[in-house]
């Protein structure tokens, strides 16, 4: 890898994300690693965080929480956000990455269809998901009930204001890769003949009314930050939109209901969103649409700086490490995006950051070279 911090541009400057200040233009991405035994965040739990911190980037995202259902995951080691025993474990992992002088938020959680009929937490409860669907289209656990979705809503709605609590700087709401909230979006594994299914516009209804209840949970000021996929656990080309038009549709509602930055997660950065709407531009990806059709910041993501692909055993990315940086810098400047989430980087290296902007990028260990 080259060796210029030059390559970086911009992306070491400040930033601003709604009344978030970061020290540069870099966050860690949300990774789930099951290390939290009994769902509560331990001493290894908070050096981890702190450890990225320290090796410079500016906002952690944690891995994916599981917010006050019963169903709302499927493994005990997976940290909850809910109870007093998580909340202090959350308060140590916070006061860390303040201490290195990060800002952190956490990414709450619920899988829906994707608990399966395996799961180790509250064994034996089936899955909830909008109509009961996997993501195959194929039969799981039930369909939730009006009410279970008003108490899913009221869950997230009290974790982000936990969140608060204990003074994290923002939350996301995971509503991407086919969990919960995505399931509600996407057609395949939306069929409720309610005022939660059937148009486009009424499959946001979910999400857009949970992220008004936790807007409501937080106040004006807190960050709500949206993370959304096209593509889904196992289905790579499955898409919520096929044109700018309709992800202005699904988009809109949300930033109606209080969404003050999206995170779009991508594999690949650097290919078009909609490849048939270039728009003139050599490369504009699935964040810089969205930046363009709702007018609020965006977090990019998609294989920066490592050699797969994510969920990639194959063949390295068809793009080299290099070129990839100079097309991420180039996308900045374009306006595409604000911050980059470093997903894997950083699970191989917790310095990618700080040995990027000192120019000591030959030292870097680079994941999926090991």
């Amino acid at each position: 890898m080259t060796s210029a911090p030059t390559r970086l541009g911009g992306l070491l400057e400040p930033a601003q994300l709604s009344s978030m200040s970061l020290r540069n233009r870099f966050a860690m991405a949300p990774m789930t690693r099951g290390k939290s035994p009994g769902g509560v965040p331990n001493a290894e739990n908070a050096e981890y965080y702190r450890a990225r911190a320290a090796g410079g980037v500016g906002l952690i995202i944690t891995e994916g929480t599981y917010v006050d259902d019963p169903a709302a995951g499927k493994s005990e080691s997976v940290p909850r956000f809910h109870g007093e025993d998580s909340a202090a474990g959350w308060r140590t992992v916070v006061e860390g990455v303040h201490a290195e002088g990060a800002a952190i938020i956490p990414q709450l959680w619920h899988v829906g269809a994707e608990r399966g009929d395996d799961a180790t937490l509250n064994e034996g409860l089936p899955a909830r998901s909008p109509s009961g669907l996997a993501l195959s289209g194929s039969a799981m656990g039930e369909a939730m009930t009006t009410a279970q979705i008003d108490h899913v809503i009221g869950a997230f709605a009290d974790a982000a204001a936990l969140a608060k609590s204990i003074g994290f700087d923002g939350i996301e709401l995971h509503g991407a890769h086919g969990y919960l909230l995505d399931e509600f979006l996407w057609e395949r594994t939306n069929r409720r003949d309610d005022g939660y299914g059937g148009s486009r516009a009424d499959r946001t209804a979910m999400p857009a009314e949970l992220v008004r209840a936790v807007r409501a949970a937080v106040g004006p000021d807190f960050p709500i930050v949206y993370r959304y996929s096209q593509w889904k656990s196992g289905n790579f080309s499955a898409t919520l939109a096929d044109n700018p038009g309709e992800l202005e549709h699904v988009l809109t509602p949300l930033v109606d209901a209080g969404v003050d930055v999206f995170h779009v997660s991508t594999r690949r950065h650097w290919l078009p969103g909609f490849p048939d709407a270039a728009d003139g531009h050599p490369v504009k990806g699935l964040a810089g649409w969205t930046k363009e059709l709702t007018g609020r910041p965006v977090i990019t993501v998609g294989a920066v700086g490592v050699e797969t692909v994510f969920v990639s055993k194959g063949p390295a990315p068809e793009v080299p490490i290099d070129e990839r940086l100079d097309i991420l810098r180039e996308q900045y400047e374009r306006g595409e995006f604000d911050v980059v989430a470093l997903g894997r980087a950083l699970l191989a290296d917790a310095e990618w950051v700080a040995k990027m902007a000192s120019g000591r990028a030959d030292s870097i260990t680079v994941f999926g070279t090991r």
